[in-house]
């Protein structure tokens, strides 16, 4: 991913929520743009540009977990290597949808992720682009 002439390459870091309750996970805010990756929960949480997301571990084609390749600041599924920016936006591959987004609030310096709110690209256009947190 090239950003204002630089490669931009993001960490990655694997861990657990801080907090559970219910359908309910309490992440720490990233401080910088980067991708941490839950797998107990099958939650992935990212800092971009300004805004935070939270999508579902699994590939929307045919559900294999998702990978985090730093060094090219996205996302790819090791299956049939369908592609998506940080964002979750889809770039190519099999896929035919963005990956799939959590419902997503701050709430006590928390970033707060909500498995009961799921959105699909396709199946709801408006909810998929509202389920951001700008910061």
């Amino acid at each position: 991913m090239r950003l204002a002439g630089a490669l931009v390459a993001f960490p990655v870091v694997f861990g657990e929520s801080l907090g559970a309750a219910g359908s309910e996970y309490q992440y720490a805010i990233p401080a910088a743009d980067g991708a941490t990756i839950d797998r107990k929960a099958q939650i992935i949480v990212v800092r971009y540009q300004q805004h935070l997301y939270a999508f579902n571990l699994a590939c929307p084609h045919e559900n294999t977990a998702l990978k985090w390749l730093p060094k090219d600041g996205r996302f790819q599924c090791p299956k049939h290597e369908s592609r998506y920016q940080p964002s979750g936006q889809f770039i190519d591959g099999r896929a035919t949808r963005n990956m799939d987004r959590l419902g997503v609030r701050v709430d006590n310096d928390m970033l707060v992720v909500d498995t009961k709110k799921f959105y699909k690209s396709d199946k709801d256009p408006a909810g998929w682009a509202a389920a951001t947190v700008a910061i």
